[in-house]
């Protein structure tokens, strides 16, 4: 006996499924730097402003790609090696591209901006200042001087993206009142670029 494929009637024609808008994302932003550390030069993309605490050939590789379903997320990455041993670093997202001075980098990048702060004054507020509005990558040093560092931070990149990643003299970012974000100078710099 042979079976005859048969339409029911309380099924509805098959049609394919649409992709969800979050899929039809085709060129998300991928962020990353890498090099040796040199003095400031304007072909440099890594570059130190203290070689006591950052010496010249240590070398710094940083990625910022985004994760999760429809891109929700991203995932920064962080490896060092040359930088002194055991030691900690507080490192962070900056909104511009090294520079002549630590201070080119401008301020911490934030997803979402404090309105209170200025060039002159950087926000310290926590509720912008803060490890899931910015992008924090403190790491410690092995005996070998090399580390690694990785955070996921619930934002993805529009029209504003970090330029740079800074490393910062003080072992690890402050997280109090007046003090959020607060990391010192600015002792190494690595420029940031779209992928």
């Amino acid at each position: 006996m042979a079976l005859t494929p048969m339409a029911c009637a309380h099924q509805a024609p098959k049609t394919p499924a649409a992709t969800p808008t979050s899929q039809a994302r085709l060129n998300p932003t991928v962020l990353s730097g890498s090099g040796t550390l040199t003095a400031p030069n304007p072909a440099a993309e890594a570059v130190t402003y203290n070689p006591a605490l950052a010496p010249v050939d240590a070398a710094i590789l940083a990625s910022l790609m985004p994760s999760g379903y429809g891109y929700s997320h991203t995932v920064a990455t962080l490896v060092v090696a040359g930088l002194l041993p055991n030691r900690g670093y507080a490192i962070h997202a900056h909104a511009k591209a090294c520079g002549a001075t630590g201070e080119a980098a401008g301020p911490h990048y934030q997803n979402r901006l404090d309105p209170a702060a200025t060039p002159q004054t950087p926000s310290t507020n926590p509720d912008y200042a803060n490890p899931r509005n910015e992008i924090w990558l403190d790491v410690h040093t092995n005996a070998a001087g090399s580390g690694t560092s990785h955070t996921t931070v619930p934002f993805t990149f529009t029209d504003r993206t970090p330029g740079s990643i800074v490393v910062h003299e003080a072992m690890t970012t402050a997280t109090a009142p007046g003090h959020a974000g607060q990391a010192g100078a600015r002792i190494a710099c690595l420029t940031l670029s779209r992928q």
